[in-house]
């Protein structure tokens, strides 16, 4: 019997047949995914084949979206499979998403062809100062070529266009804990009624409120109401983007702007790092390209180093 997993809490997975029926399954012995050493071998949006309440077989994925685990091993951590889309929720304050870590998913989503959609939270809760500096990342990453929308999962602004790329779609919700991930799924499917959690004022971080991930069907919004146009997939708040499985060389192809640039340099291995002749670091002084997405850049390249992680003898 084949099916599509659209729950996994850890040890069990939610498996929908293609019969329309919902089974809970576990995973036999130690299943592992060829080539891939990954702390969850099967994940949310994963296509299978069961049989008596167990996982036997993953059909082939379209693409996926996966980090290092955090544990800082050489084992991925897969968060979602067979996704149209992503949507990276954000915040530039309350809690404040780091640049790097936009970056890192960007390169992350670009490596294995996944489209992201930046998704700004919170607006309602920001001064004209702070709104200005939302527009300034906003066009940052216009201008390279990702759609940015800023919305407030507390009032309803923007949601309309979040709706409208949602439909007929796959879309993964993802970001670091506390930007409202749950508050927005809460507008964007009413009656799913997530747990949310307020922000701690100690820290200024979020709190996780979600502990598993999980397809949610985003129904129709035609005038029947009848029926899905899609799912949502909802994810735990993470709090690092470890990049998993990518090779210095190819790390560039994953920066749009830089890889732009970079077919100018005068050497083909050019790391951009301080070869003569860089297109790059030339389009870096001329601001052609921003500093904060050159040292994620920099920051990934750094992963590579196999010694960074090791104790010294």
């Amino acid at each position: 019997m084949k099916g599509l997993v659209i729950k996994n809490t850890g040890s069990w997975y939610t498996v929908l047949t293609d019969e329309g029926t919902t089974v809970d399954c576990k995973i036999k012995g130690n299943f592992r995914l060829k080539g891939i050493r990954s702390t969850n071998p099967v994940a949310v949006g994963d296509r299978v084949v069961i049989d008596a309440s167990f996982i036997t077989t993953i059909e082939d994925r379209r693409n996926y979206i996966i980090r290092k685990s955090s544990n800082l091993s050489k084992q991925s951590h897969i968060i979602a499979a067979n996704v149209d889309q992503a949507f990276l929720v954000v915040t530039v304050e309350l809690p404040q998403t780091s640049t790097t870590f936009i970056d890192r998913f960007l390169a992350s989503a670009e490596a294995y062809r996944v489209p992201v959609v930046l998704v700004f939270n919170k607006r309602d809760l920001f001064d004209d100062d702070v709104l200005h500096y939302q527009e300034m990342m906003m066009t940052l990453y216009e201008n390279i070529g990702y759609e940015c929308v800023s919305v407030s999962a507390k009032t309803g602004y923007g949601i309309e266009r979040l709706h409208d790329l949602m439909r007929g779609k796959i879309t993964l919700l993802s970001g670091n804990s506390g930007v409202g991930k749950s508050t927005l799924i809460n507008r964007l499917l009413p009656g799913v009624n997530l747990r949310t959690a307020e922000i701690s004022d100690a820290h200024n971080m979020g709190m996780h409120t979600t502990t598993f991930s999980e397809m949610l069907p985003v129904p129709n919004d035609d005038e029947s109401g009848a029926g899905q146009c899609g799912w949502l997939i909802d994810t735990p708040g993470i709090k690092g983007f470890g990049t998993f499985d990518m090779e210095p060389e190819e790390l560039t192809s994953y920066f749009r702007e830089i890889f732009h640039f970079s077919k100018d340099c005068r050497f083909s291995n050019c790391t951009h790092t301080h070869e003569p002749g860089c297109a790059v670091l030339k389009a870096l002084e001329e601001h052609y390209i921003a500093a904060s997405r050159y040292q994620s850049y920099l920051s990934m390249l750094e992963d590579k180093d196999e010694n960074k992680y090791r104790d010294p003898y």
